[in-house]
């Protein structure tokens, strides 16, 4: 089975009903979890329960992206004290954010932290990082394995870096936070039309990290203005075939 289920979908705080940004990649039986924000554990448990996944990926240290993290250290921590620490792939804020959060059990021990720039092997993944324009360091990230390449920007201002994240992939997950680009002051997050620019090398678009509030079926629409392959909006419990 190779499927990806969006755990959640909205920047900033979650809407009612919803969770921020979230992923569940499964290939073939090994369970990558791409960012864990606020309201997302409760659905990864629907599908992995005790937390059992085999690497976590965290984009950056904003914590509509990992302080759901926090949330799975403790459920590691007491429904499977003896199990190996998951591999925690991360930029170095991250890990600070976890154990302010939390310090005991130290994040640390739950997890075996990695530094999410250096290109690796991850089960039947390759991993690869891209340094993207954000409020803290965001790092895009592509995974590749025989057959399917996944990528995902995290958060991200227009970038050129995003059409190396975006070639040849099957599935390019794409902040589109704003449907229409602010006044003023740098760009550190994207709009739907920039989203379908950036997607331009890719088979699927999937769009996310919605301002709470967003018409997504505008979005969605905005997104198509420049992007002729499919667009979808991403949605809590959605699940996405990539066979």
């Amino acid at each position: 089975m190779r499927t990806l289920t969006v755990l959640g979908s909205c920047g900033a705080w979650p809407e009612a009903g919803r969770a921020c940004a979230g992923f569940l990649l499964e290939y073939d039986g090994f369970k990558v979890v791409l960012d864990l924000g606020y309201a997302t554990l409760p659905r990864l448990l629907e599908h992995c329960p005790d937390g059992e996944v085999d690497a976590v990926v965290v984009t950056h240290e904003h914590p509509d992206h990992c302080v759901d993290v926090s949330a799975l250290a403790r459920v590691r921590h007491y429904q499977a004290p003896s199990a190996a620490p998951v591999p925690l792939y991360c930029t170095p804020g991250v890990l600070p954010v976890l154990r302010a959060l939390e310090p005991s059990p130290d994040p640390a021990t739950v997890f075996d932290v990695r530094d999410l720039a250096e290109a690796r092997e991850i089960g039947p993944f390759r991993l690869e990082s891209v340094l993207l324009p954000h409020y803290k360091t965001n790092l895009g990230v592509r995974l590749s394995a025989p057959g399917l390449t996944v990528s995902y920007t995290g958060d991200s201002g227009p970038s050129p870096e995003l059409a190396v994240l975006a070639e040849d992939a099957d599935l390019f997950i794409c902040d589109a936070t704003h449907q229409e680009p602010p006044a003023e002051g740098p760009r550190f997050l994207m709009t739907a039309r920039e989203a379908g620019t950036a997607a331009a090398g890719a088979r699927r678009l999937l769009l996310t990290h919605f301002w709470p509030g967003s018409d997504r079926a505008l979005s969605v629409a905005q997104a198509r203005e420049n992007f002729a392959g499919e667009v979808i909006a991403a949605e809590e419990g959605l699940v996405l075939d990539l066979a």
